[in-house]
């Protein structure tokens, strides 16, 4: 029996699936936050009909942020210091852009992991690969001065999001449905 033909059946429809992350990150990820993800896109969705009815300026800056094409993780290392900002998307408001604070990134030799180092409401995760463009960020957000708890600790401190780069000085993470405040949140980056 010849197989080639088989075989070649089998790599096209493995190459046409996406990528999906495993290993670890399927191990840590809480049952919850793997149901924020798997609404990600009809919770983005409904949080950007709601921002329209924000700040008309406001709404041209996020706008041009998601107009951006995605480029790969695989040929560029996040690793040093970052500006950050948020912006929260539907929810409470239609949309707030809030000023830059500083980030760093570093990479432990498991992968690059994140702190929001200054503002009221920060974060500290690390990242999984999940394809070419795009990674999964799990963290835990504090307030202030407060130690961040680890990830798993609960629902009012664990984050979950997808991480997108546009080039080599700018990259976002996507937060589906966070616990406070807004329908999505967006933590942007640039140098």
């Amino acid at each position: 029996m010849n197989l080639r033909p088989l075989l070649a059946t089998a790599a096209l429809f493995c190459a046409a699936l996406p990528a999906h992350a495993d290993g670890q990150v399927q191990k840590l990820i809480t049952a919850a936050d793997k149901a924020r993800l798997a609404k990600y896109d009809e919770t983005r969705k409904a949080a950007l009909a709601e921002a329209k009815a924000g700040n008309p300026a406001e709404v041209s800056q996020l706008n041009a942020l998601l107009a951006k094409p995605l480029v790969s993780f695989s040929d560029k290392d996040l690793t040093g210091n970052w500006q950050c900002r948020t912006i929260k998307v539907g929810g409470l408001s239609p949309l707030v852009i809030y000023g830059w604070f500083k980030c760093k990134v570093t990479d432990d030799g498991s992968g690059w992991r994140l702190q929001k180092i200054n503002g009221s409401q920060r974060t500290q995760g690390r990242f999984f690969d999940d394809g070419e463009k795009r990674s999964i960020y799990l963290g835990s957000g504090s307030v202030n001065n407060d130690r961040a708890k680890p990830y798993g600790s609960g629902p009012q401190t664990d984050q979950v999001g997808y991480a997108f780069r546009s080039s080599a000085s700018q990259w976002r993470i996507e937060f589906p449905s966070p616990y406070y405040e807004s329908k999505l949140d967006i933590m942007e980056f640039k140098r």
